[in-house]
C-alpha cells in the first residue's frame, strides 16, 4: 500500500472490497482517476467513521457488484 494507483489498478488489486483512499486525483467531480489506498483491511462501518472524520474517502472497489442504499458525503 501507499503507492499511487489508477482507479482501474485499485479495482484489479483489491477486487470486491471496501477501501479507504487518500490523496485522490479526481477525473471530474464524481470519478476517481488515481489515489493512494490507505486501508484495504477495514470494514465498511470502520471506513465510514473515518470518512466522517475526514481521514479517508471510503468506496467499494467494484461498485457494480454491490447495491448500496445510501452514501455519506461530508465536506468539512
Amino acid at each position: 500500500m501507499n503507492e499511487r494507483l489508477t482507479w482501474e489498478q485499485i479495482q484489479e488489486k483489491y477486487p470486491d472490497q471496501w477501501g479507504g483512499l487518500i490523496d485522490i486525483n479526481w477525473r471530474n467531480d464524481t470519478n476517481i482517476e488515481s489515489a493512494v489506498v490507505k486501508y484495504a483491511d477495514k470494514s465498511k462501518e470502520e471506513l465510514l467513521i473515518m470518512q466522517i472524520k475526514n481521514e479517508v474517502f471510503s468506496c467499494y472497489t467494484t461498485p457494480d457488484h454491490v447495491f448500496q442504499l445510501g452514501t455519506v458525503w461530508y465536506f468539512g
